[in-house]
């Protein structure tokens, strides 16, 4: 066969976050979030992001006290809050089905704590689905994608706190009610396994507000929290809105053996595991065994209440959505050994892969990997939401990006997807580029790693003109969509 043939109904799309571009973080009535608290540092150590993504209460203090947005990234994004028509009107030229997008939640409760919504703020949201509406564009919207209001972690426990999971259920059932006519897809929280590797922007959680704790029970416990609200809003859902999904969103990094070493096989499937275990909770509705032991050894032990167990049983995910970029290496001793990066997380380095910019090993036969592993483990369609290239792109004198390193990357990740749902029989219900425009780095508060397909002028430090650009990936995604449900094989040549 010399063709692909993509499934009827295949949302082809692009993915966004709200703190990486909306921008107008005072603007409207709109609560500072933990996301606006954080600031590009050129002088930090990328290699290392958990000190990248470590906050501190004097940190936020620093920032509150502070009022302007130029050198915080994320307080003005790439300015799509005011930008929006233009961006979707570029969107749906391409040819896109879907947009995947999150809901601020310090947009719509200020605060967090607030009695009544913000109405400024849903109207935004109203105007942003009736454009995608205008275009036949179906939203994807996650609830949680690390901008939770400021005032739930200086006044509150963050999400350690009960409290405040159940803050994020009114929310959740705010929006909801709102726009399930026209939002037929949700996430409840973007890549649930990531409090554990940043817990301040998936959670809200700062070490030194624990003084008498157990910080890494203190993440596990808002972990539990995180479940459980999740849960909530899956039923609450299920019961009202039938005809809307709702699924677990993990990050998906394919670990490998360093070499043939049957120890370091084992590790591989162990770090996959850990993996695993939060779409398993998701999606089986109940805690591993394998996760509930390794908290014991930790001393970790969670308060689990009966009804909870319930809960989660009863109330399972609809779809497994994820994240892919990259690929890493492990081994049981890695003395000597050469050290990569990949989404937030470090690994051993694959010889056999190319590197990017920032040290991610791209590997688009990982993802068909992760395909196969994730539907023989739940039988459940899959939803792959992020999956792009973050590079230094250059714009030329005549307003050009020639971005060929991101057609190539993006050409053979998609391919190997196409030949998942044809030879392995892999239900995909969509592919969603990250991103739209570029935006902001979730990991480093970065403008030069730029992942979109439509180049924003804008700096480090928050100097340029937002003037959009499409780059040469923009073209080859609006070819390759134009191909219809039939692409030739000699499209991916």
């Amino acid at each position: 066969m010399d063709e692909y043939q993509v499934p009827k109904g295949f949302l082809w799309g692009v993915a966004t976050s709200a703190n990486q571009v909306e921008g107008s973080w005072n603007e409207d009535g709109k609560g500072i979030s933990i996301a606006d608290c954080e600031r590009f540092d050129p002088h930090q150590d990328l290699a290392d992001y958990k000190s990248v993504n470590k906050m501190t209460t004097q940190q936020l203090k620093v920032a509150l006290n502070d009022k302007t947005s130029k050198s915080w990234g994320k307080r003005h994004g790439v300015d799509f809050y005011h930008h929006f028509r233009e961006d979707i009107k570029k969107l749906a030229d391409l040819g896109i089905t879907t947009f995947r997008t999150s809901i601020a939640w310090s947009r719509i409760f200020p605060n967090g704590d607030d009695e009544k919504p913000n109405e400024a703020g849903l109207k935004f949201y109203d105007d942003l689905f009736a454009e995608l509406k205008k275009y036949h564009i179906q939203p994807i919207v996650t609830l949680s994608h690390y901008e939770m209001p400021l005032n739930l972690v200086l006044n509150y426990n963050a999400w350690y706190d009960k409290k405040v999971a159940d803050m994020f259920v009114r929310f959740s059932k705010t929006v909801i009610d709102r726009y399930h006519d026209i939002v037929k897809y949700w996430i409840p929280i973007n890549e649930i396994d990531s409090i554990i590797r940043h817990p301040y922007s998936s959670a809200g959680l700062v070490e030194d507000r624990f003084p008498n704790h157990n910080f890494e029970a203190v993440i596990y416990q808002a972990m539990h929290n995180q479940f459980i609200a999740s849960a909530q809003i899956i039923k609450y859902i299920h019961k009202n809105y039938p005809d809307v999904k709702i699924g677990s969103m993990i990050t998906a990094t394919m670990v490998y053996p360093y070499n043939s070493d049957p120890a370091n096989s084992l590790k591989a499937r162990q770090v996959m595991r850990e993996s695993y275990d939060f779409s398993d909770i998701q999606v089986r509705g109940y805690y591993p065994k394998s996760l509930l032991l390794r908290l014991k050894k930790k001393g970790i032990d969670l308060k689990i209440t009966d009804s909870d167990k319930k809960l989660l049983k009863e109330n399972t995910a609809d779809f497994v959505a994820f994240s892919y970029y990259s690929s890493i290496c492990t081994a049981v001793d890695t003395t000597g050994l050469k050290v990569t990066k990949a989404n937030r997380t470090k690994g051993v380095y694959n010889k056999y892969l190319p590197t990017s910019q920032w040290g991610w090993q791209i590997d688009p036969v990982g993802l068909r990997i992760i395909l196969l592993d994730l539907y023989d483990r739940y039988q459940k369609p899959l939803f792959i939401l992020e999956n792009g290239l973050g590079a230094k792109d250059e714009l030329t004198s005549d307003g050009k990006v020639h971005d060929q390193y991101r057609i190539d990357y993006l050409k053979k990740h998609i391919e190997q997807m196409l030949i998942s749902m044809q030879d392995d029989g892999v239900k995909i219900l969509g592919y969603c580029i990250w991103g739209t425009t570029d935006m902001i780095s979730a990991s480093t508060t970065q403008m030069s790693k730029r992942y979109g397909l439509i180049y924003v002028d804008l700096d480090d430090e928050g100097n340029g003109s937002y003037k959009r650009y499409l780059k040469d990936s923009y073209y080859w995604y609006k070819d390759l969509l134009a191909h219809g449900n039939v692409i030739d094989k000699k499209f991916f040549d």
